[in-house]
């Protein structure tokens, strides 16, 4: 099998509009949650989240462009030409014909479905833009990222809800590890904020009125955001003949599905993801250091993870790190865990171990290091990013140092 290797990072989020203002953003524990802007706020019962700001998309895109890219498209290829960049990859001949993209993403064109019932059942107009199709479906993204950068490879969208990016880098990673791609331009992306996305979000009962505080006792539920994680995953010898800087590198996932409730987690089915993941890599509990927590702030979640890492690395739990940066950015859904691999990238690259902020009372059955509040420097050797979404569907990515 190949190794693979990350050679390049791009993002846009709340906390900021690049991979370098993203990590200084978690290095300071900043919040980029805040009061949402958009129409028809005042109707609805939660008004705050992840919401990207200052994003100028006319400056970026043309207009025959912005007829085709909802705003998680947009975010993508924004986000996908930062990661392409730092790669310092063009893709031509042979290499365009064998890269592909596979992204994650759970409610597509969500603000372009918005806006055009709005017209359809509130305006009473009897026509809708002609792209709109394009523009609402899942895969425009993917479909725009391979046009933008000719990728002619494997490329497509994968679809778990919150588990999307993780089972979409993970298709990436096992792709280019068989040899089928030496290259896969590969993370999530998603932007329900808007009146009828946080509408729906409200019926469900999980989210908060005030803040994210993932693993404190006062915990009231998960803070939606919106944005873009994007990555080149690339075969080790193919990045180290070209003199690539490397990241980090990719070593393992596994993925599992609870096969039980729709909506509540099992820590038997995020247990198997986890334990199927340091198996995959071939690493011991005692050698993570770190992990990414999928840690969305509601009360069933967070100790039910906890309990799956205890239950995983028994005693070694105690010396492990575990953070949820969901607590800064909001829980992004099908993008969430792309945004979330940058702070595995920092704790891997940099030695600095993003907190989880909010964090004010211990709660018994989240007994394990969260960092709280404020970042930390330490020396990491592995780390995991987990992500566990609706339907049961569980997937656990493995990185190490390089």
């Amino acid at each position: 099998m190949k190794r693979v290797v990350i050679t390049g990072a791009g993002t846009i989020n709340a906390l900021g509009h690049s991979v370098p203002a993203t990590l200084e953003a978690m290095r300071e524990g900043r919040c980029g949650i805040g009061e949402l802007e958009f129409r028809d706020v005042e109707r609805l019962a939660i008004r705050i989240g992840g919401q990207v700001r200052g994003f100028e998309a006319e400056g970026r895109f043309n207009r025959q462009q912005m007829s085709l890219y909802d705003r998680f498209t947009q975010f993508t290829l924004t986000a996908a030409k930062e990661a392409i960049e730092q790669s310092g990859l063009e893709f031509h001949g042979e290499l365009s014909a064998k890269a592909g993209v596979v992204l994650g993403n759970s409610g597509g064109g969500m603000q372009t479905l918005d806006e055009n019932y709005r017209s359809v059942y509130e305006d009473g107009k009897n026509r809708v833009h002609p792209f709109v199709v394009p523009k609402l479906m899942n895969n425009a993204a993917a479909g725009h990222v391979s046009m933008q950068f000719n990728l002619k490879g494997p490329s497509f969208t994968v679809s778990t809800a919150c588990a999307s990016s993780n089972h979409a880098m993970a298709q990436a990673f096992q792709m280019v590890r068989s040899g089928m791609s030496p290259v896969m331009i590969t993370g999530g992306s998603e932007s329900m904020l808007c009146f009828g996305g946080v509408k729906a979000w409200e019926g469900l009962r999980v989210m908060s009125k005030d803040a994210c505080r993932p693993f404190s006792a006062n915990r009231n539920g998960m803070v939606q955001g919106e944005g873009a994680g994007v990555f080149v995953f690339e075969e080790y010898d193919h990045a180290k003949a070209r003199g690539a800087e490397i990241l980090c590198e990719v070593i393992g996932f596994a993925m599992s599905s609870d096969a039980a409730d729709i909506v509540m987690p099992s820590k038997q089915g995020a247990a198997r993801a986890i334990s199927g993941a340091l198996q995959d890599a071939r690493v011991s509990a005692s050698e993570v250091g770190y992990i990414n927590a999928h840690g969305t702030g509601t009360a069933a979640n967070d100790k039910t993870e906890c309990a799956a890492v205890a239950d995983v690395f028994g005693p070694q739990a105690d010396n492990l790190m575990i953070s949820s940066t969901k607590s800064m950015h909001g829980h992004l859904i099908g993008g969430t865990g792309a945004v979330e691999l940058l702070a595995c990238i920092m704790a891997l690259r940099d030695g600095v171990i993003a907190p989880t902020i909010g964090y004010e009372e211990p709660d018994p059955e989240c007994n394990l290091d969260v960092v709280p509040n404020e970042a930390r420097e330490a020396r990491v050797e592995v780390a995991l990013s987990n992500a566990f979404a609706f339907g049961g569907l569980n997937a656990v990515l493995a990185l190490r140092r390089v």
